[in-house]
């Protein structure tokens, strides 16, 4: 029988204490149901479900386009500190928005070193790349992936430390 993909997402946030980077993303495409996956999670570990475009954008309507790029990363650090552990992140597409001019994976690394995170990431794992959006697309993005804790809502948790994807059971 198939481990449930909640059980997958715990396992992977314990194997995540021992890397620089405390970050498990869920990926998987549009309609998937990533955020039912990460409602059961955060029940289950008693921490809220943060909706990442409805708190930002709250807080960037007061401020001017030049302004938003400068400040995000500074918001999104203030929102991850008072937020319970782990944090459960979901709905991240303004972190892609091209005016903002910021790299998201960065961003949830970033507030990942000091709280672990598990994050939605519409989008897919593949051939060693993290991808979002399609090519040609404003908000495309395609990264490697090395330290990072994929679960995948088609397949298996995997993590890839040194360009060799391994099962998170293995890690």
């Amino acid at each position: 029988m198939a481990e449930p993909i909640q059980d997958k997402i715990k396992r992977s946030l314990q194997a995540a204490k021992g890397l620089y980077h405390r970050l498990v993303l869920l990926v998987g495409e549009t309609g998937s149901g990533k955020t039912a996956v990460l409602r059961d999670v955060a029940e289950e570990l008693g921490v809220p479900v943060i909706n990442i475009n409805l708190e930002l954008s709250a807080q960037l309507l007061e401020l001017t386009a030049k302004q938003r790029a400068l400040h995000l990363s500074e918001l999104l650090d203030q929102l991850a500190a008072t937020g319970s552990s782990p944090l459960v992140l979901d709905n991240l597409e303004i972190l892609f928005d091209k005016e903002l001019k910021q790299d998201p994976l960065r961003l949830l690394q970033g507030i990942s070193r000091n709280n672990s995170v598990v994050a939605s990431w519409n989008g897919r794992a593949e051939r060693g790349k993290l991808i979002y959006a399609e090519p040609g697309h404003p908000e495309y993005r395609s990264y490697d992936l090395v330290d990072t804790l994929i679960v995948n809502m088609v397949g298996k948790a995997t993590v890839d430390t040194a360009m060799k994807t391994r099962e998170v059971g293995d890690a």
